[in-house]
Protein backbone atom coordinates (compact mmCIF):
# COMPACT_ATOMS: atom_id res chain seq x y z
CA UNK A 1 0.00 0.00 0.00
CA UNK A 2 2.54 2.65 0.88
CA UNK A 3 4.23 1.67 -2.22
CA UNK A 4 1.47 2.55 -4.44
CA UNK A 5 0.36 5.21 -2.42
CA UNK A 6 3.61 6.98 -2.49
CA UNK A 7 4.01 6.54 -6.37
CA UNK A 8 0.45 7.91 -7.01
CA UNK A 9 1.38 11.01 -4.74
CA UNK A 10 5.00 11.69 -6.51
CA UNK A 11 3.82 11.46 -9.77
CA UNK A 12 1.13 13.78 -9.41
CA UNK A 13 2.85 15.84 -7.14
CA UNK A 14 5.85 16.52 -9.61
CA UNK A 15 3.88 16.75 -13.02
CA UNK A 16 1.64 19.22 -11.09
CA UNK A 17 4.97 21.16 -10.31
CA UNK A 18 6.14 20.38 -13.97
CA UNK A 19 8.72 17.88 -13.39
CA UNK A 20 9.43 14.47 -14.78
CA UNK A 21 8.73 12.31 -12.15
CA UNK A 22 11.08 9.78 -13.52
CA UNK A 23 14.17 12.32 -13.17
CA UNK A 24 13.01 12.34 -9.25
CA UNK A 25 14.35 10.18 -6.29
CA UNK A 26 12.12 10.01 -3.00
CA UNK A 27 12.64 7.83 0.00
CA UNK A 28 9.40 7.06 2.06
CA UNK A 29 9.43 5.09 5.03
CA UNK A 30 6.11 3.82 6.65
CA UNK A 31 6.71 3.07 10.79
CA UNK A 32 4.80 3.29 13.76
CA UNK A 33 4.02 5.90 16.77
CA UNK A 34 7.34 4.70 18.85
CA UNK A 35 9.29 5.22 15.56
CA UNK A 36 8.39 8.70 14.53
CA UNK A 37 7.96 10.22 17.99
CA UNK A 38 12.29 8.96 18.00
CA UNK A 39 12.44 10.76 14.80
CA UNK A 40 10.59 13.61 15.83
CA UNK A 41 12.54 13.86 18.90
CA UNK A 42 15.87 13.75 17.41
CA UNK A 43 15.47 15.95 14.41
CA UNK A 44 12.79 18.53 16.04
CA UNK A 45 12.99 18.58 19.90
CA UNK A 46 9.38 17.02 19.91
CA UNK A 47 9.32 13.53 21.40
CA UNK A 48 5.69 12.95 20.28
CA UNK A 49 4.23 11.30 17.73
CA UNK A 50 3.34 13.23 14.15
CA UNK A 51 1.82 12.09 11.25
CA UNK A 52 4.12 12.84 8.81
CA UNK A 53 8.09 14.32 8.52
CA UNK A 54 10.43 15.20 5.82
CA UNK A 55 13.83 15.59 5.28
CA UNK A 56 14.45 17.74 2.24
CA UNK A 57 18.22 17.10 0.47
CA UNK A 58 18.53 20.68 -0.16
CA UNK A 59 16.74 24.07 1.44
CA UNK A 60 14.67 25.26 -1.66
CA UNK A 61 12.39 27.82 0.71
CA UNK A 62 11.15 30.97 -1.16
CA UNK A 63 12.85 33.87 -0.21
CA UNK A 64 9.63 35.81 0.56
CA UNK A 65 6.81 34.72 2.07
CA UNK A 66 3.98 33.39 0.21
CA UNK A 67 6.64 32.92 -2.95
CA UNK A 68 7.58 29.97 -4.69
CA UNK A 69 10.38 27.62 -3.51
CA UNK A 70 13.80 27.76 -5.47
CA UNK A 71 12.81 25.20 -8.66
CA UNK A 72 14.47 21.93 -8.94
CA UNK A 73 17.02 21.30 -11.72
CA UNK A 74 17.07 18.01 -13.01
CA UNK A 75 20.71 16.10 -12.67
CA UNK A 76 22.17 16.82 -15.60
CA UNK A 77 24.33 13.19 -15.48
CA UNK A 78 20.53 11.89 -16.06
CA UNK A 79 20.61 9.88 -12.64
CA UNK A 80 17.60 10.65 -11.00
CA UNK A 81 17.46 13.99 -8.61
CA UNK A 82 17.09 12.86 -4.71
CA UNK A 83 14.68 15.24 -3.68
CA UNK A 84 14.25 13.83 0.10
CA UNK A 85 13.24 11.56 2.91
CA UNK A 86 9.48 10.77 4.49
CA UNK A 87 8.20 9.13 7.20
CA UNK A 88 4.83 8.22 8.11
CA UNK A 89 2.90 7.24 10.61
CA UNK A 90 0.71 4.69 10.27
CA UNK A 91 -0.84 4.74 13.82
CA UNK A 92 -1.31 8.47 13.79
CA UNK A 93 -2.63 8.54 9.92
CA UNK A 94 -5.51 5.88 11.12
CA UNK A 95 -6.28 7.45 14.64
CA UNK A 96 -6.43 11.15 12.58
CA UNK A 97 -8.57 9.26 9.40
CA UNK A 98 -10.86 7.80 11.77
CA UNK A 99 -11.48 10.87 13.80
CA UNK A 100 -12.20 12.67 10.82
CA UNK A 101 -14.26 10.25 9.33
CA UNK A 102 -11.95 9.86 5.95
CA UNK A 103 -10.58 7.25 4.55
CA UNK A 104 -7.20 6.15 5.99
CA UNK A 105 -6.18 5.58 2.06
CA UNK A 106 -6.99 9.21 1.39
CA UNK A 107 -5.84 10.49 4.52
CA UNK A 108 -2.10 8.90 3.67
CA UNK A 109 -2.28 10.10 0.01
CA UNK A 110 -3.00 13.23 1.37
CA UNK A 111 0.05 13.35 4.17
CA UNK A 112 1.78 12.71 1.02
CA UNK A 113 1.45 14.78 -0.85
CA UNK A 114 2.24 17.20 1.75
CA UNK A 115 5.03 15.78 2.89
CA UNK A 116 6.84 15.77 -0.71
CA UNK A 117 5.72 19.55 -0.75
CA UNK A 118 7.94 20.21 1.69
CA UNK A 119 10.39 17.75 -0.18
CA UNK A 120 9.99 20.80 -2.85
CA UNK A 121 10.31 23.80 -0.49
CA UNK A 122 7.22 24.17 0.26
CA UNK A 123 5.87 25.19 4.15
CA UNK A 124 3.19 26.40 6.30
CA UNK A 125 5.12 28.30 8.84
CA UNK A 126 3.20 31.33 8.28
CA UNK A 127 -0.04 32.37 6.54
CA UNK A 128 0.61 32.97 3.02
CA UNK A 129 3.10 30.02 3.03
CA UNK A 130 0.38 27.83 4.17
CA UNK A 131 -2.40 29.24 1.78
CA UNK A 132 0.13 28.41 -1.37
CA UNK A 133 0.70 24.74 0.17
CA UNK A 134 -2.45 24.48 0.54
CA UNK A 135 -4.13 25.46 -2.58
CA UNK A 136 -1.90 22.99 -4.36
CA UNK A 137 -2.39 19.93 -1.80
CA UNK A 138 -6.19 21.05 -2.78
CA UNK A 139 -5.48 21.27 -6.72
CA UNK A 140 -3.16 17.94 -6.85
CA UNK A 141 -5.92 15.87 -4.84
CA UNK A 142 -8.72 16.97 -6.87
CA UNK A 143 -6.59 16.41 -9.69
CA UNK A 144 -6.23 12.44 -8.24
CA UNK A 145 -10.52 12.57 -7.09
CA UNK A 146 -9.72 13.35 -3.66
CA UNK A 147 -11.97 15.49 -1.57
CA UNK A 148 -10.54 18.83 -0.19
CA UNK A 149 -9.03 17.75 2.81
CA UNK A 150 -9.60 20.87 4.82
CA UNK A 151 -13.20 20.45 4.98
CA UNK A 152 -14.79 18.89 7.43
CA UNK A 153 -16.92 16.23 6.93
CA UNK A 154 -20.41 17.43 7.64
CA UNK A 155 -22.48 13.39 7.77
Amino acid sequence: MLDSLSQTAGQAVLTHLGYDPKDFEICVMGCDDARIADLNADFRDKPTPTNVLSWPSEERGAEVEGGNPIPVSADPTGMPFELGDIAIAFDTCEREANAADKPFDAHCLHLLVHGMLHLLGYDHICDPDAALMEGLEVEILEHLGQPNPYILNEG
